[in-house]
C-alpha cells in the first residue's frame, strides 16, 4: 500500500529499495537508465507515484515501485 510523502520518515530513512513491476521489464531501457530514474525517484521522492515506508527496528526504507507515469516524467 503506497503512503504519502512524509517529511519525519523521510528523515529516518536508512535504506532505499526500488521496484520494477513485471509490466515494466519489458521496457527498452538499458541499465544505466535504469539507474538513472532510480536516482531521480529517491533524489524527489514526494513526486513518485507510488511511494511506501517499511518500518525497520532502526529507521524505515524508502520503497519506490517504479510506474509508467515515472518513467513518462524521468525518460524526458
Amino acid at each position: 500500500m503506497a503512503n504519502a510523502f512524509d517529511p519525519y520518515r523521510e528523515a529516518l530513512v536508512i535504506e532505499t529499495n526500488t521496484v520494477w513491476p513485471d509490466d515494466l521489464a519489458d521496457a527498452p531501457l538499458g541499465d544505466s537508465t535504469r539507474r538513472r530514474i532510480e536516482e531521480q525517484l529517491h533524489a524527489d521522492p514526494a513526486q513518485a507515484t507510488e511511494l511506501e515506508y517499511v518500518r525497520l527496528y532502526t529507521g524505515f526504507v524508502r520503497k519506490i515501485t517504479v510506474t509508467a507515469a515515472d518513467l513518462g516524467d524521468a525518460t524526458s
